[in-house]
Protein backbone atom coordinates (compact mmCIF):
# COMPACT_ATOMS: atom_id res chain seq x y z
CA UNK A 1 0.00 0.00 0.00
CA UNK A 2 1.05 3.14 -0.71
CA UNK A 3 0.81 6.48 1.39
CA UNK A 4 -1.54 8.24 -1.07
CA UNK A 5 -3.60 5.18 -1.03
CA UNK A 6 -3.86 5.68 2.94
CA UNK A 7 -4.41 9.07 2.40
CA UNK A 8 -6.64 8.87 0.28
CA UNK A 9 -9.10 6.50 1.91
CA UNK A 10 -8.78 8.36 5.28
CA UNK A 11 -9.62 11.50 3.39
CA UNK A 12 -12.52 10.39 1.82
CA UNK A 13 -14.09 7.88 4.26
CA UNK A 14 -12.91 9.77 7.62
CA UNK A 15 -12.24 13.13 7.00
CA UNK A 16 -15.10 13.60 4.73
CA UNK A 17 -17.16 11.58 7.59
CA UNK A 18 -16.14 14.50 9.90
CA UNK A 19 -16.62 17.42 8.12
CA UNK A 20 -20.44 15.99 7.30
CA UNK A 21 -21.03 15.41 11.29
CA UNK A 22 -19.80 18.14 11.73
CA UNK A 23 -21.54 20.90 10.23
CA UNK A 24 -24.70 18.73 10.56
CA UNK A 25 -23.92 19.18 14.42
CA UNK A 26 -23.50 22.49 14.25
CA UNK A 27 -27.32 22.72 12.42
CA UNK A 28 -29.30 21.02 14.88
CA UNK A 29 -30.35 23.26 17.86
CA UNK A 30 -32.06 21.15 20.91
CA UNK A 31 -32.97 18.14 18.39
CA UNK A 32 -30.96 15.69 16.11
CA UNK A 33 -29.55 12.70 14.48
CA UNK A 34 -26.66 11.65 13.25
CA UNK A 35 -25.70 8.81 10.90
CA UNK A 36 -22.69 7.73 9.40
CA UNK A 37 -22.32 4.98 7.35
CA UNK A 38 -19.14 3.12 8.26
CA UNK A 39 -19.08 -0.66 7.05
CA UNK A 40 -18.66 -4.11 8.74
CA UNK A 41 -14.78 -3.87 7.68
CA UNK A 42 -15.17 -1.16 10.58
CA UNK A 43 -16.06 -3.65 12.73
CA UNK A 44 -13.73 -6.39 12.55
CA UNK A 45 -11.38 -5.58 9.54
CA UNK A 46 -10.59 -7.17 6.49
CA UNK A 47 -7.22 -8.86 4.30
CA UNK A 48 -6.06 -6.28 1.54
CA UNK A 49 -8.43 -3.08 2.66
CA UNK A 50 -6.02 -2.36 5.52
CA UNK A 51 -6.92 2.15 5.24
CA UNK A 52 -10.41 1.25 4.27
CA UNK A 53 -11.06 -0.73 7.26
CA UNK A 54 -8.64 1.68 9.67
CA UNK A 55 -10.72 4.65 8.34
CA UNK A 56 -14.28 2.68 9.09
CA UNK A 57 -13.03 1.80 12.48
CA UNK A 58 -11.94 5.53 12.81
CA UNK A 59 -15.54 6.35 11.53
CA UNK A 60 -17.11 4.28 14.48
CA UNK A 61 -14.91 5.78 17.09
CA UNK A 62 -15.98 9.19 15.76
CA UNK A 63 -19.76 8.81 16.04
CA UNK A 64 -19.06 6.75 19.84
CA UNK A 65 -17.38 10.16 20.88
CA UNK A 66 -19.73 12.52 19.29
CA UNK A 67 -22.43 10.49 20.98
CA UNK A 68 -21.05 11.17 23.93
CA UNK A 69 -20.38 14.91 23.76
CA UNK A 70 -24.18 15.49 21.93
CA UNK A 71 -25.89 13.30 24.07
CA UNK A 72 -27.39 16.18 26.60
CA UNK A 73 -28.23 18.31 23.47
CA UNK A 74 -30.57 15.93 22.33
CA UNK A 75 -28.62 14.52 19.81
CA UNK A 76 -27.68 11.10 18.90
CA UNK A 77 -24.81 9.62 16.74
CA UNK A 78 -24.62 6.28 15.30
CA UNK A 79 -22.97 4.30 12.50
CA UNK A 80 -24.39 1.81 9.98
CA UNK A 81 -21.90 -0.93 9.52
CA UNK A 82 -23.14 -3.22 6.29
CA UNK A 83 -21.60 -5.67 4.59
CA UNK A 84 -21.35 -5.91 0.80
CA UNK A 85 -24.21 -4.07 -0.46
CA UNK A 86 -25.79 -4.72 -4.01
CA UNK A 87 -23.86 -1.42 -5.90
CA UNK A 88 -21.64 0.30 -8.63
CA UNK A 89 -18.86 -0.10 -5.35
CA UNK A 90 -19.65 -3.86 -5.36
CA UNK A 91 -19.36 -4.75 -8.95
CA UNK A 92 -16.19 -3.08 -9.06
CA UNK A 93 -15.04 -5.35 -6.25
CA UNK A 94 -15.89 -8.33 -8.16
CA UNK A 95 -14.52 -7.14 -11.50
CA UNK A 96 -11.26 -6.52 -9.53
CA UNK A 97 -11.97 -10.27 -8.29
CA UNK A 98 -12.15 -11.60 -11.54
CA UNK A 99 -9.13 -9.72 -12.54
CA UNK A 100 -6.96 -10.72 -10.03
CA UNK A 101 -7.72 -14.49 -9.65
CA UNK A 102 -9.54 -15.45 -12.77
CA UNK A 103 -12.69 -16.47 -10.89
CA UNK A 104 -16.22 -15.92 -12.99
CA UNK A 105 -18.47 -13.68 -11.39
CA UNK A 106 -20.18 -16.19 -9.25
CA UNK A 107 -17.13 -17.27 -7.82
CA UNK A 108 -16.27 -14.19 -6.86
CA UNK A 109 -19.58 -13.21 -5.87
CA UNK A 110 -19.45 -16.37 -3.69
CA UNK A 111 -16.33 -15.25 -2.22
CA UNK A 112 -17.36 -11.89 -0.64
CA UNK A 113 -21.19 -13.16 0.10
CA UNK A 114 -19.42 -16.37 2.04
CA UNK A 115 -19.02 -14.15 5.34
CA UNK A 116 -22.78 -13.56 5.33
CA UNK A 117 -25.12 -15.86 6.99
CA UNK A 118 -27.84 -15.54 4.63
CA UNK A 119 -25.44 -16.35 1.86
CA UNK A 120 -26.40 -12.75 0.23
CA UNK A 121 -25.14 -9.39 -0.56
CA UNK A 122 -27.16 -6.57 0.97
CA UNK A 123 -29.23 -4.23 -0.57
CA UNK A 124 -29.78 -0.27 -0.06
CA UNK A 125 -33.33 -0.41 1.06
CA UNK A 126 -32.09 -2.48 4.23
CA UNK A 127 -29.64 0.35 4.88
CA UNK A 128 -32.38 3.00 3.80
CA UNK A 129 -34.81 1.46 6.58
CA UNK A 130 -32.46 1.36 9.41
CA UNK A 131 -31.12 4.95 9.05
CA UNK A 132 -35.20 5.52 8.90
CA UNK A 133 -35.75 3.61 11.75
CA UNK A 134 -33.08 5.68 13.56
CA UNK A 135 -34.63 9.32 12.75
CA UNK A 136 -37.74 8.26 13.80
CA UNK A 137 -39.67 8.15 17.31
CA UNK A 138 -39.08 5.42 19.56
CA UNK A 139 -35.29 5.29 18.64
CA UNK A 140 -33.73 8.31 21.15
CA UNK A 141 -32.24 5.74 23.49
CA UNK A 142 -30.05 4.27 20.75
CA UNK A 143 -27.23 6.52 21.14
CA UNK A 144 -23.35 5.70 19.94
CA UNK A 145 -24.06 2.08 18.59
CA UNK A 146 -22.33 0.59 15.90
CA UNK A 147 -25.23 -1.22 13.85
CA UNK A 148 -24.15 -4.44 11.87
CA UNK A 149 -26.02 -4.68 8.80
CA UNK A 150 -24.74 -7.70 7.64
CA UNK A 151 -27.09 -10.78 7.69
CA UNK A 152 -25.37 -11.86 10.89
CA UNK A 153 -22.14 -11.80 10.05
CA UNK A 154 -19.86 -11.60 13.30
Amino acid sequence: MTLDHWNRMIAVNLTGTFLTLREGARQMGGWGRLIAVASVAGLKGAPYIAAYAAAKHGVIGLTRSLALELARKGITANALCPGYIDTEMTARTLANIMEKTGKSRDEALAAITSGNPQGRLILPLEVTAAALWLSAPGSEGVNGQAIAITGGEP
